[in-house]
């Protein structure tokens, strides 16, 4: 049986968030989370991009991941933490969290070809 984590590790392609449109998420590169072995990985969307740290964990009884991050936005430092949930369909929902900021949905898919992992 996969470890929970291993479900993870790879690209995931963020398709949509509730904040911002279509036009901002790939502003700069096509939207992203991955998740890297050793809890490690990185998101951008946007004019945001962080590393984050995360801990494999279950909720509502799936395999789901909940992480902190740090970053930049616009070459202002943010941080936060998230979580994603995997859902039976295979798709990632989840939920990221700025600082003492904003907050916002995202479905993401896993991207195609070889499974990254460091």
């Amino acid at each position: 049986m996969k470890s929970r984590a291993s479900q993870f590790i790879g690209d995931w392609r963020i398709m949509e968030m509730e904040e911002w449109d279509r036009e901002y998420l790939d502003e700069e590169v096509p939207a992203y989370i991955r998740f890297e072995k050793k809890g490690m990985g990185e998101f951008q969307f946007g004019l945001v991009k962080a590393g984050i740290d995360y801990r494999a964990v279950t909720r509502e009884g799936r395999p789901a991941v909940e992480f902190s991050w740090e970053g930049s936005a616009e070459m202002d430092e943010v941080s936060g933490r998230g979580w994603a949930l995997l859902n039976e369909d295979g798709i990632l929902s989840g939920r990221l969290f700025f600082h003492l900021g904003d907050e916002s949905g995202f479905i993401a898919a896993r991207k195609r070809g070889r499974r990254k992992g460091k």
